[in-house]
């Protein structure tokens, strides 16, 4: 049955069959899929079990930041599209209840604003909660986990789960709680009180950040983790850069010649350029430092 017919009794969920899916991501790749997007929780729930029950797997798109959308996928994507009361950003509150589809822009604003401290980790990174939730994501600033205090996701049954979240809830660049098939659908965000200089540092960071990296071209932000040897600190950039790789290309992808751990999408490129040109670097970085790079976006 097709996913459409499959989903057709649900409400607030939308099916869109073979849709062009370049704009939803941020790296502009050519890539087409069915997606399915939900508008509340209890759309979610239903659309879960449905799905479970039919053995479709299927894969969760945010803002298409840090993966590689297929040029044809054969999983549908799942889309949130929650709705949010902004009023709540009208003031400073001691904690804050969000939806996983909001985007982080939206909270550096207000952390900005009102000088949140702690929230500056927001900063440059073009993603929903759930999906910085669900990597961990981070900057020189510090990552998402020093500000969450629970999260809430659903089972790939539709269960809805509350996790406190700890120490060993996060590591690097991941989340250790999470099973697959499992959706974040809600965070409570924390602060460490205010403090007049965020918007400072914040504006100051994103002024590097723009000399630093090709914040204007399209990327899927860093494409490998940064690694270690014998304790020593190993930024893969800065390593892509010593073996001369920056401006490599590959069809329309090319190695950034303003940070060697951005890719560019310079000339209509495909999901298969960007994994010929990951692979090619993997190889370098091994062959010449002997050092196994992981992968930071999701393939």
């Amino acid at each position: 049955m097709k996913l459409d017919k499959l989903l057709a009794n649900i409400a607030n969920c939308e099916v869109e069959l073979d849709k062009d899916l370049s704009k939803f991501s941020t790296m502009r790749l050519q890539a087409s899929g069915d997606l399915i997007s939900v508008t509340n929780e209890q759309a979610l729930k239903e659309v879960l079990i449905t799905l479970k029950n039919n053995q479709q797997k299927f894969i969760v798109l945010g803002m298409g930041a840090n993966q590689l959308l297929k040029s044809k996928s054969e999983l549908p994507y799942l889309m949130l599209k929650f709705e949010f009361d902004s009023a709540i950003l009208n003031e400073p509150r001691e904690s804050y209840l969000v939806p996983a589809s909001l985007r982080l822009s939206s909270l550096t604003s207000h952390a900005a604003k009102f000088g949140l401290k702690g929230w500056e980790v927001f900063t440059g990174v073009p993603a929903t909660i759930g999906g910085a939730l669900f990597m961990n994501a981070g900057t020189g600033l510090g990552e998402i986990c020093q500000v969450v205090k629970k999260v809430w996701y659903l089972t790939s049954e539709g269960k809805r789960v509350e996790h406190d979240v700890t120490p060993e809830s996060f590591s690097y660049r991941k989340n250790n709680f999470l099973n697959a098939g499992d959706v974040i659908v809600a965070a409570e965000l924390v602060h460490f009180g205010i403090d007049e200089e965020i918007k400072f540092l914040i504006k100051d960071y994103l002024q590097k950040r723009n000399a630093s990296q090709p914040m204007s071209s399209f990327t899927c932000g860093c494409v490998f983790k940064n690694s270690s040897f014998e304790g020593v600190s190993c930024p893969a950039g800065k390593f892509i850069d010593i073996i001369g790789l920056k401006g490599l290309q590959v069809g329309g992808i090319r190695i950034s010649h303003k940070h060697g751990n951005f890719m560019e999408n310079f000339d209509n490129a495909t999901y298969e350029d960007v994994k010929e040109l990951i692979s090619i670097v993997q190889h370098e970085l091994k062959q010449q430092f002997g050092i196994n790079f992981e992968l930071e976006v999701k393939v």
